[in-house]
């Protein structure tokens, strides 16, 4: 089958891909489409330090195509939108409904996918850049099957990432004022979950005025193009501030913008090894910077919400897809995603 791979060279498409059948407790998914995110071309370049060689792909939607024992919640044929979380359901953190925090899931790919006798590894515990992928049971939802795939496929990252940082991990009620540094795939849907939310003012900060129109569309109120011209709309500063560039620069700058009592959440992905400042004596007026990984989500229940959210007119999908690429022009949609032509390329197979 196809896929594409990442060996430490250049990611590129083979036809060659064998993946094993589903044990207990895994779902094997025909991929219709998957979302190209930033974290795929942060394994790449280094950004993400990751085993090799490895499947990439990590947002995806599909068709359920065979189960193994023990799964029932869902069947062959069922339409599904997949998780980044192959979490344990059992530790502590499962527990207190904190699976984003489960420490047998994080760090712990294995290698499901061959080509001849090389064994690869998954990419987030997903690898949705395949025609078939392995999951555990846990990361397949179950959809409404009038939701396009093309669509369904951005839930399982863009949207649980950006929707999942205002409403789970930031909390944001309404009318508390928003900035959100960056309007590509993740800021988009941190704006529109600012929206879902009620807060206002919401404002989009971005150097390039090509993005504009999308951003109001999701939800911002105002659009800036630098954190200097947020002082004019904010002059105490924001109750919010979302950082999802990945940079150290707009981190300290997305604390300087807070109001007393405010938070900067991070959800952009700097360099590993990347170490931040800020003005100590600034955090003493109740402040504070929010860690977020993947929108302090839980998949089934975040998943099928934003389905019905969707369905009700109220979560933007389509219009999140800039572009489709069948899966040969992996190099095209990726250079795309890379120069920012696109807030979300989305492979088709």
């Amino acid at each position: 089958m196809r896929g594409v791979i990442f060996d430490g060279t250049a990611p590129r498409v083979v036809e060659d891909l064998e993946v094993r059948d589903p044990g207990p407790g895994e779902v094997l998914v025909r991929i219709a489409a998957a979302g190209l995110c930033h974290s795929d071309l942060s394994v790449v370049d280094g950004t993400i330090p990751f085993p090799l060689p490895v499947v990439l792909g990590h947002e995806g939607a599909g068709v359920v195509e065979e189960i193994g024992p023990g799964v029932t919640h869902v069947a062959p044929g069922d339409h599904v939108a997949l998780s980044t979380l192959a979490n344990c359901g059992t530790c502590a953190d499962c527990a207190r409904g904190r699976p984003t925090m489960c420490r047998a899931a994080i760090g712990r790919p294995t290698r499901p996918f061959r080509r001849g006798d090389e064994r690869l590894y998954n990419f987030a515990s997903n690898s949705a850049f395949a025609e078939r992928t392995l999951v555990t049971a846990v990361q397949v939802v179950r959809i409404p099957e009038q939701i396009p795939l093309v669509s369904a496929a951005l839930i399982g990252c863009a949207v649980l990432t950006g929707v999942g940082a205002v409403l789970n991990r930031a909390k944001v009620d309404r009318g508390e004022s928003v900035v959100v540094i960056g309007s590509g795939g993740i800021g988009l849907n941190v704006l529109q979950g600012a929206r879902i939310a009620g807060a206002f003012p919401v404002v989009a900060v971005d150097s390039n005025p090509a993005k504009e129109p999308l951003a109001r569309r999701f939800g911002a109120t105002h659009f800036v193009p630098s954190t200097d011209a947020v002082r004019e709309l904010l002059p105490t500063g924001a109750d919010h501030a979302f950082e999802c560039v990945g940079s150290t620069r707009l981190i300290r700058q997305a604390v300087d913008l807070l109001d007393r009592h405010g938070q900067a959440v991070l959800l952009g992905v700097p360099p590993a090894d990347a170490e931040a400042a800020f003005r100590v004596s600034s955090m003493y007026l109740d402040k504070s910077i929010l860690g977020c990984r993947y929108g302090s989500s839980r998949p089934q229940a975040d998943i099928a919400r934003y389905a019905d959210l969707y369905r009700q007119g109220l979560l933007l999908l389509d219009e999140l897809v800039s572009r489709t690429y069948p899966l040969e022009d992996f190099a095209k949609a990726a250079d795309d995603a890379h120069h920012g032509r696109v807030a979300r390329a989305v492979l088709t197979f």
